[in-house]
């Protein structure tokens, strides 16, 4: 049973996607069936498993890729698959089926989890408010240009015209209590203001 501490550094780094088409095998290599491959994969013979990549990798990409649709997870996938191979090749049961069908149903239930994490996140998104922290930056720079301009103007009004402003707008008084704080008639307040 693998933990959640398993790393996977024992694939091998040489399998690329895709496939370099100038790689070739020499011509000494002598044929191999799946079963071969994957006892040589299992005795850690990094050739093994390259030359079943180069026989499957392909189509396992193409179900991974017709179940996500997108290409760049897709790739994802084949990695995932092959690295999981690599790692656990004695979990391939010939008498299941072939290689092929085996690389592919793994690609299949991998793809799907994908899809289920990308559904379950873009669910989780969709429910979460935004942080209480988040600013409206263009609401902020608008509220503060409209306070310079409003202190400005304030600024070059005259001191009673600008004490009965500031006592009314920014003290919250009527125009009774900036008139009775003043000591001017309330009329002559309401003209200022």
């Amino acid at each position: 049973m693998k933990t959640g501490t398993d790393i996977r550094l024992a694939a091998p780094t040489n399998i690329r996607w895709p496939p370099e088409s100038g790689h070739h095998h020499h011509v000494t290599d002598p044929p191999a069936g799946d079963d071969q491959l994957v006892a040589e994969v299992a005795a850690g013979q990094e050739p093994a498993l390259e030359r079943i990549f180069r026989a499957h990798g392909g189509a396992v990409k193409a179900v991974a890729r017709r179940v996500l649709n997108d290409d760049t997870l897709a790739e994802d996938v084949v990695q995932d698959v092959f690295v999981t191979f690599w790692n656990s090749p004695q979990r391939f049961d010939a008498s299941r089926g072939s290689l092929r069908t085996y690389l592919l149903t793994i690609a299949h239930r991998r793809a799907v989890d994908v899809v289920r994490s990308e559904v379950a996140r873009a669910q989780r998104e969709e429910k979460s408010p935004p942080p209480a922290t988040t600013i409206d930056l263009e609401s902020e720079i608008w509220q503060r240009s409209q306070s310079e301009i409003v202190r400005k103007a304030v600024a070059e009004l005259g001191d009673d015209e600008r004490r009965a402003i500031s006592l009314a707008y920014f003290g919250g008084m009527t125009y009774v209590e900036v008139a009775k704080t003043l000591d001017q008639p309330e009329g002559t307040v309401k003209s200022r203001i």
